[in-house]
């Protein structure tokens, strides 16, 4: 009972390993494979997880992405003909599903964002999604095979977050410092919007000429860096602003921080989920988990240049581990289950023969 999971992006590192744990805890055979792309293989390295690495990030341009994906699922060929996997998992890789659906092998996409481009022969056949999206438009036109589970997906893993205090030393913080860890918008994305960059700059500008603030910047790729280091040299020419020289544990990061401002979705939940202040600055639309958490009051939309300094509130925080959430460890076993029961209504012969085994 073989389930491949490919690793498309570096949110997905932290989100599928205890998914991966607890499925090998009910038998199940995890082949993983990795894109070479923003921080996932150095990150899934570091998580201490075995993968294949195949094919790359193909820059922002619309023809190069489809031709890149199209390239990459050709370059995913061999190793699924060789683990010859029986379902595929992912949160949204577009290259395993185009190829599962070229074999035929079923697959199951757990995504949280409902405005996300996917044509036809991109949409999974079974999707995982939280219960504040079954009122949008997902991607599965078979209601029966859309699955839901209460909370967010930052919820299957920060429960198990312990915090590293080597990071102060790391970074050289001091008590003194008000951190904030930033995120730039996603330059490269379908759904980037410019206005995006300039609350991004605006907020820049506001951590440079502030005293007491330590910013930490985590830019998605190489070329985000050397394009922000480019643009604004000024920014680097005191403490103010570090970018980390390596891939860091994004919690222990946000745990460590007062605050977070970030133009990605994940981060920011990811903060919402540790009770860490964070304010997002994406303008793209603005998706229902977004808005969720924003009515309970555990994330911030910034909408213009004003947000950016009447709403930001830069101060130290008292540093408790307090997850906010629906039963956290609940929302893993219902992903758990619910690809469980995929595979039993895809493979009910198979299913049944390892457990009669197991037994």
């Amino acid at each position: 009972m073989k389930i491949w999971i490919d690793l498309d992006n570096t949110p997905h590192v932290p989100f599928f390993k205890p998914i991966i744990r607890e499925l090998e805890q009910r038998g199940y055979t995890i082949v993983l494979t990795a894109r070479d792309a923003f921080q996932v293989c150095e990150l899934a390295t570091l998580f201490g997880l075995t993968y294949k690495k195949v094919g790359k990030h193909y820059g922002k341009n619309p023809f190069l992405k489809v031709l890149g994906l199209c390239w990459r699922s050709m370059q995913l060929l061999p190793f699924v003909s060789r683990e010859k996997p029986m379902l595929g998992l992912s949160h949204g890789s577009r290259s395993q599903i185009f190829l599962c659906n070229l074999l035929r092998i079923p697959t199951v996409m757990i995504m949280d964002y409902e405005h996300a481009q996917t044509p036809l022969l991109l949409q999974p056949k079974w999707e995982v999604i939280p219960a504040a999206l079954l009122n949008e438009n997902v991607q599965c036109k078979n209601e029966e095979r859309i699955l839901s589970y209460e909370g967010i997906k930052e919820d299957v893993y920060a429960p198990e977050f312990k915090p590293d205090g080597s990071i102060v030393a790391e970074l050289n913080l001091s008590d003194d410092d008000i951190v904030v860890t930033v995120r730039p918008p996603a330059n490269e994305a379908h759904y980037h919007n410019p206005e995006s960059d300039a609350l991004f700059i605006s907020f820049m500008a506001r951590v440079c000429t502030t005293p007491r603030i330590k910013a930490i910047l985590l830019p998605r790729n190489k070329l985000q860096e050397t394009q922000i280091r480019n643009n604004w040299p000024q920014w680097f020419e005191n403490t103010h602003v570090i970018i980390p020289k390596q891939a860091m544990n994004g919690l222990n990061l946000l745990w460590h921080s007062d605050l977070v401002v970030s133009g990605g979705g994940t981060m920011n939940r990811e903060a919402a989920a540790l009770g860490v202040p964070v304010y997002s600055i994406f303008r793209g639309k603005s998706g229902a988990v977004d808005r969720q958490l924003q009515d309970e009051g555990r994330l911030v939309l910034i909408e213009n240049v004003e947000d950016v300094s009447n709403k930001i509130v830069l101060q130290r925080r008292s540093k408790e581990i307090t997850p906010i959430g629906l039963n956290p460890q609940k929302v893993l076993y219902t992903i758990i289950g619910h690809v469980d029961a995929i595979m039993m209504k895809e493979y009910p012969l198979e299913r049944n023969t390892k457990h009669s085994k197991s037994k």
